[in-house]
């Protein structure tokens, strides 16, 4: 079997991943290279590069293992507009 080359940035498949509340910026550095946006609806946003299928399961256990919500997941195409700017009405 031929092994595969690593992923970068670009090969990769970006997500956002809506949680319940709102997570302080020193949890940053648990989801390496995803932004943490707190909204006004007390939602935060976690966005940014998952490098495969199994480090995507791994990044929703870490989730469930501390005990964050989950209220969404959208594979995401980093071309469009930002979390942010995307936040759903009332």
């Amino acid at each position: 079997m031929t092994p595969q080359p690593a992923s970068t940035g670009r090969d990769r498949a970006w997500y956002e991943i809506r949680l319940q509340g709102h997570l302080g910026s020193h949890w940053a550095a648990r989801f390496d290279g995803m932004t943490l946006t707190p909204l006004e609806d007390g939602t935060t946003v976690l966005l940014g590069p998952v490098a495969d299928q199994a480090a995507l399961h791994g990044l929703l256990r870490q989730l469930g293992d501390i005990g964050i919500t989950l209220l969404s997941l959208h594979q995401h195409d980093p071309t469009t507009s930002t979390a942010a700017t995307t936040e759903q009405g009332d």
